[in-house]
């Protein structure tokens, strides 16, 4: 076993159509590093998505195994993965996925009560974190009287504070303009350089791609470092 934060082996992952299989992952084999910054490129439909999903425990390959902090998620019940992802993985998406009847704050809390951490325990990290991303003003607003930025800067915040090893971001600046999209990222490198988490980031912006350590393109189902 290797000391990668994450690894995946032989990672193939097929879909039916119809009467046909359509295979959009065909055997990936991958390591993420300690404190590593990633991206991964391709084309719409080539499966970025997918992937993302089982190197998170979100979906299962149809065959090889996926393993966080050397521990296998391949026959692992829900409860155990759900624990993995709660100890070692922080997810941030291009829609924020922040829960519309809780505040900021409690939105940020939540992976810490998950853990049971103490509620005004975990709703002062929270608050200590959303001043970090410019919030610390805005921890009683929910997601609707938040800007796009704001929520996404809220997302941000919520994969963070559990300090994981992982962050896996799927277009986490899809759905903003230039200008947040730039600072929400800024604030993704500066917390991975502070935190020394590892980050994946799925992404069509090359722009994007190019601030990180290592850039693969994912073409016919299989990874390739990118020219």
């Amino acid at each position: 076993m290797t000391d990668a934060v994450l690894e995946c082996r032989s990672v193939v992952r097929r879909f039916r159509e119809g009467d046909s299989m359509l295979e959009v992952l065909s055997g990936i084999d991958l390591a993420v590093n300690a404190a590593e910054r990633l991206a991964i490129i391709g084309s719409s439909g080539s499966g970025k998505t997918t992937l993302l999903q089982i190197m998170g425990g979100l979906d299962d390959p149809t065959s090889g195994d996926v393993f966080v902090n050397g521990q296998s998620m391949a026959n692992t019940d829900e409860k155990a993965k759900a624990a993995l992802r709660n100890q070692y993985i922080g997810f941030v998406y291009q829609f924020h996925h922040l829960l519309p009847e809780f505040t900021a704050q409690e939105n940020v809390a939540m992976p810490l009560m998950i853990r049971r951490v103490k509620k005004d325990d975990a709703l002062g990290q929270a608050a200590e974190l959303l001043d970090r991303v410019g919030l610390g003003s805005r921890l009683d607003h929910k997601p609707g009287e938040l800007s796009g930025g704001e929520r996404q800067r809220a997302a941000v915040a919520r994969a963070l504070i559990t300090r994981p090893k992982l962050v896996l971001a799927d277009e986490p600046t899809g759905n903003l303009d230039a200008g947040n999209g730039e600072h929400v990222l800024r604030l993704m490198l500066e917390l991975n350089n502070e935190l020394q988490t590892s980050l994946v980031v799925v992404t069509h912006d090359h722009s994007i791609a190019r601030q990180m350590d290592r850039i693969l393109v994912l073409e016919n189902g299989l990874l390739k470092n990118a020219d």
